[in-house]
């Protein structure tokens, strides 16, 4: 693509987003028509039945699913005030449009190539480095809260577990630390491309400030979409306390992120490990799906659909295409 003139890599460009938005919007009809676990008339059906279509309600889960993305954007804001200052509105652009192109790549990758080009080329790298910061303090999240709940889920539900297997995991997971850590020694491992030395580097000199104030957004985002799921419940008819529903749902979105995934699969992943979780408190798995689809519609498929719209604004800069 270097040696094409700038008005055909200008073509080419218009083509890309194009497709990223239309796959985005492809994956998203797919996800709401074809899902093997919820037929759509029994989705609409199910969400039909509940005090879910009051105005008011609807307006509560709507302005959660906002304040879910509100202090994404502020962690974003924040974190990547150490390369360069950004505003709240870029950071919004920045955010929005890298989940639409994230929509249908495994892992979210897509994220990371989205946030870098709306930097200068020298500082693409480092962005790179601080979007996998902000992820790991959202899985740190996740997983603290998880394992918390975790360990209470078993000591009060007594799930069947294989011990076994489960000290055969161990041993395994034991055996890959090692050996990534001979690996680090040799400087041979990568992330997104970049050596981890230098991603270690990079974490240990960051600004511990910047990372407490991106901690704490990131515990806010998780208390947000925690007690929205647990609302839903509410407006479904489970009459559950939120701490009793906190416990299977902090164990969910433990099982869950530690699961390499397409972000299209996110909910068919969350929706199965939680009509396992939830089959404990015998509650109807048609009503768990239901409320896993309409978390995924409330916090990815909308936000993505107006992400889509930065998307096809997005200009990149004249020298990166003369370049």
């Amino acid at each position: 693509m270097d040696t094409l003139p700038y008005k055909a890599k200008q073509f080419f460009f218009v083509l890309i987003k194009l497709g990223i938005v239309l796959f985005a919007f492809y994956f998203i009809y797919k996800k709401l028509t074809s899902n093997n676990q919820l037929d759509f008339v029994n989705f609409i059906e199910s969400s039909t039945k509940t005090k879910m279509l009051s105005l008011k309600n609807g307006l509560l889960l709507f302005l959660l699913s906002s304040f879910n993305w509100f202090f994404e954007i502020l962690k974003w804001q924040n974190l990547v005030s150490y390369v360069q200052k950004i505003t709240f509105y870029e950071a919004l652009k920045q955010s929005l449009s890298s989940l639409t192109a994230s929509l249908f790549t495994p892992n979210r990758v897509g994220e990371y190539g989205i946030k870098a080009i709306y930097y200068s080329k020298i500082k693409r790298k480092r962005i790179m480095l601080i979007n996998f910061i902000s992820n790991m303090l959202q899985m740190g999240t996740t997983l603290i809260f998880g394992i918390i709940g975790f360990l209470f889920f078993i000591n009060r539900y007594n799930p069947p577990i294989n011990y076994f297997k489960l000290i055969i995991l161990f041993f395994s997971i034991s055996i890959t630390v090692v050996l990534i850590f001979l690996w680090i020694k040799q400087n041979s491992i990568k992330i997104r491309g970049i050596p981890l030395s230098t991603v270690k580097h990079y974490i240990f000199y960051f600004p511990r400030d910047v990372l407490v104030r991106g901690g704490l957004y990131a515990i806010m985002r998780y208390g947000i979409f925690s007690f929205q799921f647990h609302f839903l419940l509410l407006l479904f008819g489970i009459d559950m306390l939120y701490l009793e529903s906190m416990v299977v749902i902090s164990t969910m979105y433990l099982l869950a992120s530690i699961i390499p995934t397409i972000s299209i699969f996110d909910a068919v992943i969350k929706g199965s490990i939680a009509v396992y979780l939830f089959s404990f408190l015998n509650l109807d798995s048609i009503i768990i799906l239901t409320i896993t689809s309409l978390m995924w519609i409330l916090n990815f498929a909308l936000p993505s659909i107006v992400g889509s719209y930065y998307v096809i604004l997005f200009k990149l800069p004249k020298n990166d295409m003369e370049s």
